[in-house]
């Protein structure tokens, strides 16, 4: 069963707007800001460049609990098995990029904009950068 999740729709001009902006933006590789999840499980392996997921713009819009307990992203970078049939399916991201809510997965390269080979990571991370001046 879709279960469909209404949380906030862009009005009429501002969404076209943004979402042509998006479009212009989307033909180049993107790069990862402070924040951003970089999600990897699988992209590499199917010749796709890796997610950027950005966590910032989505914070803003949302409450914590919209993605990490209702639609159950774990508080790890990776941390989900998420592939295309299941957003597709409307779990994990397809609960709102499904064409109504936000942009839908047609346009893959909004979201599969890293740099191919780029890990699994939570960009800029304080916490990365510490465990690998350990590891030196």
């Amino acid at each position: 069963m879709k279960r469909k999740i209404i949380m906030w729709r862009t009005p009429g001009v501002f969404g076209m707007l943004s979402g042509l902006i998006l479009l212009v933006f989307a033909a180049q590789i993107a790069k990862a800001e402070y924040g951003d999840i970089v999600i990897n499980n699988y992209s590499d392996s199917a010749e796709m460049r890796p997610v950027i997921f950005p966590h910032w713009f989505h914070r803003i819009r949302f409450r914590c609990k919209v993605c990490h307990a209702d639609l159950g992203f774990k508080f790890k970078a990776g941390g989900n098995e998420i592939d295309m049939l299941k957003i597709i399916d409307g779990e994990y991201c397809g609960a709102c990029h499904d064409g109504d809510i936000a942009w839908s997965v047609e346009n893959c390269d909004l979201c599969h904009s890293a740099k191919s080979g780029t890990p699994t990571q939570v960009h800029e991370s304080t916490l990365q950068k510490m465990m690998s001046l350990e590891g030196q």
